[in-house]
């Protein structure tokens, strides 16, 4: 699925969050004029995927809230620091909620291994393994996922994407909220640059605070730009490495659960 692509505009494309057994969903695909022959069977093509991928999407969410699990789907570019904060989350909140994790990858057990023995339910899906190999998860490889996980026994799903800075934010997968984490490693500019991520994500975990010092990185231009593509996005500083801002992090998601913090 990784090759087709939506081109939202910012305006005219918005998934809400709370959906219902019948919502239709509103697809932008694009202006695909350029493409003389073959420019309609694109958009009906794409419509098609898109569909199916949401009408598998709102299965997933039945089920995960039938089961009274709140689900976040956590996206980033490559190396962004995903898995660092997900260990220290499952440490953090394991005596505080029950946690399942759907690990996705494109190929190996590595990030799924680093979280197990952490006191959360972790269930791989690589995307190599029946699914082409794809550049993010969609609703069927999260489907897939939940078939291994006691879903009952579980209070919140986090659903640990394919390192990608685009495809992810283009796939519903039945998720309650979309999170992103971002390094400061990355530039200022990349909001501006990949808008489609950032403004899907409804908190931004500014990740690797603790290299500002050692870093030509200016953090207002980045918050003003991330600022001019999403306003509405949760903003929170941390270091997965050194664990600061940790704690607020895990306060959004017991938030999320419907747990009080503190």
């Amino acid at each position: 699925m990784g090759r087709f692509h939506r081109h939202p505009d910012g305006a005219a494309h918005d998934h809400d969050h709370d959906h219902d057994d019948n919502h239709d969903h509103d697809h932008d695909v694009g202006d695909h004029s350029g493409y003389s022959q073959t420019g309609a069977a694109r958009v009906m093509v794409l419509e098609n995927i898109l569909s199916e991928n949401d009408r598998v999407a709102d299965e997933n969410r039945r089920d995960l809230r039938a089961a009274g699990v709140r689900t976040v789907n956590l996206m980033s570019s490559p190396g962004a620091g995903k898995t660092t904060l997900l260990r220290r989350t499952l440490v953090a909140l394991r005596d505080r909620l029950r946690i399942g994790v759907v690990e996705g990858d494109i190929a190996t057990s590595l990030d799924a291994d680093r979280l197990e023995g952490l006191g959360a339910a972790v269930s791989l899906v690589n995307t190599d393994a029946g699914f082409g190999g794809e550049c993010h998860l969609d609703a069927t490889m999260v489907r897939a996922g939940l078939a291994r996980l006691p879903l009952p026994e579980l209070d919140l799903l986090l659903i640990e994407n394919v390192g990608n800075l685009v495809c992810p934010a283009e796939f519903a997968v039945g998720e309650d909220a979309k999170a992103m984490v971002y390094a400061i490693t990355e530039g200022e500019e990349k909001p501006l640059k990949y808008p489609v991520m950032f403004r899907a994500a409804d908190v931004v975990v500014v990740n690797k605070i603790d290299l500002l010092p050692h870093l030509d990185f200016d953090l207002p231009r980045f918050l003003a730009n991330l600022a001019d593509v999403n306003p509405t996005a949760t903003v929170i500083q941390a270091s997965s490495r050194t664990g600061d801002g940790v704690d607020n992090w895990c306060a959004w998601l017991l938030a999320i659960a419907g747990t009080a913090a503190g």
